[in-house]
């Protein structure tokens, strides 16, 4: 595959990326990591292609496990959802581990319209619907071993916003470099029934945030990357490797709304390439994933059969809503090995 064909780019990336998950270096340190930090956290953020918490936290990757939908809209009675999440809380608490659910909003201090398209950049409405969700996680689970928190994302310096227990906000990019201590001071303020051992897993996300500010604030990058910039739009899941800044908007199979998800991440792909954001002669891409574990028997074959019909779904959508994007579009379908993060590409069209 030519590596400067879109597809050839994304490949390359989870070429590096997996090859970096997979390295014994990195294995041994993502176990280290969990010895010493054993809960899951979950973070449920926007399809925004600018909203990579392992990044924003200088966390690898392994440690946060996403899901995305249109503006961080998410519902527990959703059956796809719903099965989704009693998966995961089972997994951790028949190991022993809590899980915390981070329910996200996001916005731009510096233009409401780098904000969030799927709120219309109603930043109130946003944070209005993550503090539901949150309170969703604590009519259905309690606060105990599952305890979720509310966090906004401010993505023009990349800064968490901690929304406590106790109603205090906190923005971290206000916050200077501070001693190990002052922070678990912090968190322990804002969380006070927050069980001790889910505050000190909760601080390196804090801490790790708080030096991702600095960095960006001494690149003092253009605000044009603060925009979206996305060329590739991925419909499904298994795409943490895909952590490359204004690369992809990322879809999960959650929303029973899937189609108008599909067609308004469409719309946004289009909207780059009309407003010169993207050259489609770089490469504009269709991707589909669905993860397995099991690489032999039906695991895998139903992440196949899975990824088969997302591509179906996602064509037959963008025809119906968004048909000039067609034309521009490589299609790459694929499943992921979660053991590796490595893609196996089941089809892979590029009609130019």
């Amino acid at each position: 595959m030519d590596k400067h064909t879109g597809i050839g780019k994304l490949l390359e990336i989870n070429k590096l990326h997996a090859g970096r998950y997979d390295a014994p270096e990195s294995t041994l340190a993502r176990r280290l990591y969990r010895a010493s930090h054993p809960t899951e956290i979950g973070v449920f953020k926007c399809m925004d292609g600018r909203l990579h918490l392992p990044v924003m936290t200088n966390t690898a990757v392994g440690i946060l496990q996403p899901w995305r939908n249109l503006g961080g809209k998410f519902n527990l009675g959703w059956p796809g959802l719903l099965y989704t999440v009693r998966e995961w809380v089972s997994y951790a608490i028949s190991r022993g581990r809590n899980c915390m659910p981070i329910a996200t909003y996001h916005f731009s201090r510096g233009d409401e319209h780098r904000g969030c398209k799927g709120f219309n950049y109603d930043t109130k409405a946003a944070i209005k619907f993550s503090q539901e969700l949150k309170e969703q996680f604590d009519r259905v689970f309690g606060k105990g071993p599952v305890y979720a928190v509310q966090m906004g994302i401010e993505t023009d310096l990349e800064a968490l916003i901690l929304h406590g227990d106790n109603g205090d906000m906190v923005d971290l990019s206000e916050i200077s470099e501070q001693s190990t201590d002052d922070l678990q001071k912090l968190i322990a303020k804002l969380y006070p029934d927050m069980p001790p051992v889910m505050q000190a897993d909760l601080l390196p996300i804090v801490s790790g945030n708080i030096a991702h500010i600095k960095d960006i604030r001494a690149e003092n990058r253009p605000i044009a990357k603060a925009e979206h910039q996305e060329w590739v739009l991925g419909i499904g899941r298994g795409f943490d490797w895909l952590h490359e800044i204004n690369t992809a908007l990322l879809i999960g199979p959650y929303d029973p709304r899937l189609w108008k998800t599909i067609a308004v991440g469409a719309g946004l792909l289009l909207d780059n390439i009309n407003s010169g954001r993207i050259n489609p002669q770089d490469g504009v891409v269709l991707i589909t994933s669905a993860i397995y574990r099991d690489p032999i028997g039906s695991n895998r074959n139903l992440a196949e059969e899975k990824t088969k019909f997302l591509h179906d779904f996602a064509v037959e959508v963008i025809t119906a809503e968004v048909p000039d994007l067609l034309p521009h579009l490589e299609h790459l379908t694929t499943t992921v090995d979660m053991n590796t993060r490595v893609l196996d590409v089941l089809e892979s069209i590029n009609p130019k």
